[in-house]
């Protein structure tokens, strides 16, 4: 059986998680990446690893079967996720939340248009956060979920701030709560802002002459990201970012407090959490998974945007249905 083919848009931490984690999947293989930067001045870990620029990507449709969006969710995704979807199958990891009905609609005309497959907001969050959000709602309708992030650093958010004017280089961190994690898990059924959930502490570094105030003051503000949190932003030097948050860690919980019985007298937890060594990493191998699913729908012709609300847990595995069955069920 043929390998499925990969191609890799955008080559800064998701995409060198990407081809990562492509090293693991005996069953794919790496067709190229496709740059905004100069081509010659990446070096892939994958020997032999073809790189061309973004803006070449329609000559090699025939070339990939899936291509792996890298880019970030505040401006590239919202432009390269339907340019890219009327060439190729694709997937992506877009995570503005409150924009995720819009950027399906997008996405999902251009891959009808020409028969591709597309799946969004593939990753932890949304993604694997969103399942389980799903089945507690399902399981136990008579209840409430919650879902709390981090310790840890948001790539998104991150990649936020460095977007704003004045700013060389910064870190996000969400960080949930402790008090409102324990009134979850004791079923107290807490009503919780936004605000109540979590916080988040930015650290970042000004470029020369940049009016630090003004920064400040638009990271708080910002829309989506961070006008609803208490936010706590630390200007240091680059050498302070560097060694202090050089790691990109990450996790979180999603929970679901319910009850059954005629009157609800039966109490029930569910809980779902991961720690992740590498954001990118793990979000990567999701996103790997993935690929596989939409190249197997691709061939069935079930062309158009999914998300993972749509696609089957079996179609994510190299193993046949047989196996499944037999190993894991």
């Amino acid at each position: 059986m043929s390998k499925i083919r990969i191609g890799i848009a955008g080559y800064g931490n998701l995409g060198k998680g990407v081809e990562l984690a492509l090293m693991q999947n005996p069953d794919m293989e790496l067709a190229g990446i496709f740059t905004r930067r100069d081509p010659a001045s990446l070096k892939p870990m994958t020997e032999g690893a073809k790189v061309y620029s973004l803006d070449d990507a329609e000559k090699h449709v025939n070339d990939v079967d899936v291509m792996i969006l890298c880019g970030g969710s505040a401006t590239d995704l919202p432009v390269q996720g339907p340019k890219l979807a009327r060439l190729f199958n694709t997937i992506d990891s877009f995570d503005t939340h409150a924009k995720i009905p819009e950027h399906f609609a997008n996405v999902d005309k251009a891959a009808k248009e020409t028969n591709h497959v597309s799946v969004i907001s593939v990753g932890w969050d949304p993604g694997l956060f969103s399942l389980n959000r799903l089945f507690g709602t399902c399981f136990l309708p008579d209840g409430k979920d919650y879902t709390f992030w981090g310790k840890g650093v948001s790539q998104g958010h991150s990649d936020a701030i460095r977007r704003i004017e004045g700013v060389a280089d910064g870190k996000q961190y969400t960080i949930p709560v402790p008090e409102a994690i324990d009134a979850v898990r004791s079923g107290k059924n807490p009503e919780l802002t936004t605000r109540q959930k979590h916080t988040r502490e930015c650290f970042v570094v000004a470029k020369e002459g940049a009016d630090k105030a003004k920064i400040e003051q638009e990271i708080k503000t910002m829309p989506n990201y961070f006008a609803d949190y208490d936010t706590t932003v630390h200007f240091i030097s680059q050498e302070e970012l560097d060694r202090d948050h050089s790691g990109i860690p990450h996790g979180g919980f999603v929970i679901r407090s319910g009850q059954t019985g005629k009157n609800g007298e039966t109490k029930h937890i569910i809980e779902y959490s991961l720690k992740l060594g590498s954001n990118p990493e793990f979000t990567s191998s999701v996103l790997v998974a993935y690929a596989r699913a939409a190249a197997r729908l691709a061939a069935e012709k079930s062309f158009g945007c999914k998300t993972v609300f749509d696609i089957a847990p079996a179609y994510l595995s190299p193993k046949s249905g047989e196996e499944l069955r037999k190993t894991m069920l």
